[in-house]
């Protein structure tokens, strides 16, 4: 298996325990939320890729996110294709539900560090040893926070994005158990989630 990286997530993720998903929701309020996060100090939006609208929302975001000095990764992203059509749209980085090593290599090689889903030791060891050290795991609210303390043991240099049901409620969770970031989607557009991510962010 050929060997790539992902370790531009390290500096992606610095001083970041969440990123922001928005999936599905049109150019306009895609952008209201991500310059919503963006606010709040939430640096990192995904947006996933999977109808021309979606890929015309990444366009526009990536496209604001740049001027503001953010960077915007595109997700669900399960073909070369898609890795295509991710670049186009001006991604900054790739995230999968799964692990595909073709699709991590062509991301990489188009200059987007990607990030694989996993939900097995299997996938993690799998990933690990072609190189990517940073990796989604989904779906994390049924993985539970036990799962991330499990896999601790066995790959001390594994950083895990715990996506999937995540909220104020339970990131904290999450973070404690010593995932690198949590990925939240919905919950940014509730209101009432709002001051308790941000104080997430502060702690």
């Amino acid at each position: 298996m050929t060997t790539t990286s992902n370790a531009e997530f390290d500096e992606i993720f610095e001083g970041q325990p969440l990123m922001a998903i928005f999936r599905g929701l049109g150019v306009e309020r895609s952008l209201e939320l991500a310059e919503r996060a963006w606010g709040l100090g939430i640096n990192v939006v995904e947006l996933p890729i999977q109808t021309e609208a979606d890929l015309e929302a990444l366009r526009v975001v990536a496209a604001a996110g740049r001027a503001a000095g953010r960077l915007v990764g595109a997700g669900t992203v399960v073909s070369k294709r898609h890795v295509e059509l991710a670049a186009s749209a001006g991604a900054a980085f790739t995230v999968s539900p799964g692990f595909d090593p073709a699709v991590s290599r062509a991301s990489a090689q188009a200059g987007m560090p990607p990030m694989p889903g996993v939900a097995t030791a299997t996938e993690v060891q799998a990933a690990m040893a072609m190189g990517l050290t940073w990796v989604k795991a989904f779906p994390a609210s049924l993985l539970g926070p036990g799962w991330f303390s499990a896999m601790a043991g066995p790959f001390p240099d594994a950083r895990f994005v715990a996506t999937g049901g995540m909220d104020a409620s339970n990131a904290g969770e999450f973070l404690a158990r010593g995932v690198r970031a949590v990925a939240v989607g919905s919950a940014l557009e509730d209101p009432a989630q709002l001051p308790a991510l941000a104080a997430l962010l502060a702690e």
